[in-house]
């Protein structure tokens, strides 16, 4: 079933840029945090043509192990726009959230956080929506530099302002960009991409899941 969406009529990049500052001005980034923290979900969207589809699944830590999923499938809302990616994505991947029948204690997401320009990427706006932990993960560096490393990440500055992580999870693969989404320390967010990364693979398990599913699930959609 495809939920229909219509593209909202009073959308403009200058309101966009007016919510991405409200939005960075409430990012907590300090731990607030279980005390255990076992099941952490991921979730990620995909494409065809003006179809979006939302994926969520959540992994069981330590042992990777898959305890819930859920997809959504959405006319696509909003068109690309760089660094306006979160208005795009939020709706398919908050409706997938909403689908999972388990709860979990952090959220990681298939895009930046704090990494970002105004700094309020997908992984803020869907940390407030959800006002749950969450940390952004991207395979490309959106803005900034790379500072020194310091064992396996090292901080991307931009100017004096630490916004983000560069964390090399494989030897063989290029590093992943880590920042906070909200409601957690950059350093914490570093440490658990860490522990949910299988040794050898390059994304988080979490990550890895929510892409292949979402991927499985376009596959199976009928031409439109």
């Amino acid at each position: 079933m495809i939920y229909s969406m219509k593209v909202a009529s009073n959308f403009s990049i200058e309101k966009a840029r007016y919510a991405q500052r409200r939005i960075s001005e409430h990012i907590i980034k300090h731990d607030v945090l279980p005390e255990r923290i076992e099941k952490i979900a991921g979730v990620d969207v995909a494409y065809r043509e003006e179809i979006s589809v939302g994926s969520a699944v959540i992994v069981k830590m330590p042992e990777f192990k898959i305890i819930d999923s859920a997809a959504v499938v959405v006319n696509t809302r909003f068109p690309y726009i760089p660094t306006l990616l979160a208005f795009r994505e939020v709706y398919p991947a908050y409706a997938a959230l909403k689908k999972l029948r388990t709860s979990f204690d952090v959220l990681m997401i298939d895009g930046n956080g704090l990494l970002h320009p105004y700094r309020a990427g997908f992984a803020c706006h869907l940390g407030l929506v959800i006002d749950k932990p969450s940390i952004g993960i991207a395979k490309k560096l959106l803005c900034g530099r790379v500072g020194e490393w310091r064992g396996k990440w090292a901080p991307i500055l931009d100017n004096s302002e630490v916004i983000g992580a560069a964390v090399k999870t494989c030897q063989r693969a290029k590093p992943i960009y880590v920042s906070i989404g909200h409601k957690i320390s950059l350093r914490t967010a570093v440490r658990i991409v860490l522990w949910s990364t299988k040794k050898g693979v390059k994304l988080p398990e979490p990550i890895r899941q929510a892409h292949v599913y979402a991927t499985q699930k376009i596959k199976t959609l009928k031409q439109v």
